[in-house]
């Protein structure tokens, strides 16, 4: 069957052929695509596919969110030029192996009432930078090993689904690097609402924690419990026997100063929040 020619145009709209071009890049794409898929999807060669997705891009049908990288822009758009893609979608295939994680994460799970105007990706690829911009969202990368990949669920962005830390795994990488919470206070208020929350599950917090390898999770994790004045003895426990023996600071990310809390061999170089408290009702 003879493909529509993309020579012809039109001085407004989209022409017939380009249109049933992005209705099948729309139909079979579901999501970002690149050059060679675009052209499995046409069933063209790539040079000219590459042809195609430029064309298409610079008048606004398509979006490039980056060198090769494209996605569709819905037919219906009032401005095509200016139509944005979820970034967390685009994230997602950009730094695949991984995962969206920290304050991003908390906000999905109704962790934090806290909005994050930068998203946070968690990945196993080799980046060179760790903050890079997707048409206007700013994106956080943290490089971590393949090991660390565990605990994650999916979720449909539309109908693309993307991987997310679950509400446990996310908790135990904010105690893992709390800059990545933004910062111990914030974190502590997620932990609070973790324990008094749905998605509490003390066993599986133990076990994510021995997976990160890192002990002094388990100090940040007993410390927080007993500051936020949760009852959990058998979990302060449990941090109390595996907590490493050099000091820590609570949050690495802020001046070094502060009381020395030798209970958990760790320096508590913040001041939690009152409101914090598990007691509170509001």
């Amino acid at each position: 069957m003879a493909r529509p020619n993309l020579a012809k145009r039109k001085s407004a709209g989209i022409s017939q052929g380009n249109r049933e071009l992005l209705e099948s890049l729309h139909r079979m794409s579901k999501g970002p695509f690149n050059i060679a898929e675009a052209a499995s999807i046409l069933g063209v060669k790539r040079y000219r596919a590459r042809r195609l997705l430029r064309y298409l891009a610079e008048r606004g049908w398509l979006s490039r969110v980056r060198r090769g990288l494209y996605v569709a822009v819905p037919l219906e758009a009032r401005i095509s030029g200016q139509w944005q893609v979820d970034p967390w979608v685009i994230a997602a295939r950009i730094m695949s192996p991984g995962y969206i994680g920290g304050w991003s994460a908390c906000e999905h799970w109704g962790l934090t009432d806290q909005l994050f105007r930068e998203v946070v990706v968690f990945t196993s690829k080799r980046m060179r930078r760790r903050r890079v911009e997707i048409q206007g969202t700013p994106i956080r990368i943290k490089v971590v090993s393949a090991a660390r990949l565990f605990g994650t669920r999916r979720v449909w962005r539309g109908q693309v689904p993307v991987l997310v830390s679950d509400p446990s795994h996310t908790v135990v990488d904010l105690l893992d690097d709390p800059p990545i919470g933004g910062g111990i206070r914030h974190v502590a208020e997620v932990v609070n609402e973790y324990f008094k929350g749905e998605h509490r599950d003390d066993r599986q917090i133990v076990d994510y924690s021995k997976k990160l390898r890192n002990r002094t999770v388990y100090k940040r994790l007993g410390f927080l419990i007993e500051e936020l004045g949760i009852d959990l003895p058998d979990l302060v426990e449990i941090c109390r026997r595996e907590q490493s023996s050099g000091l820590s600071d609570l949050d690495p990310s802020i001046p070094v100063r502060g009381r020395i809390v030798s209970r958990w061999n760790l320096r508590a170089n913040a001041d939690l929040l009152r409101n914090t408290r598990h007691d509170r009702s509001t």
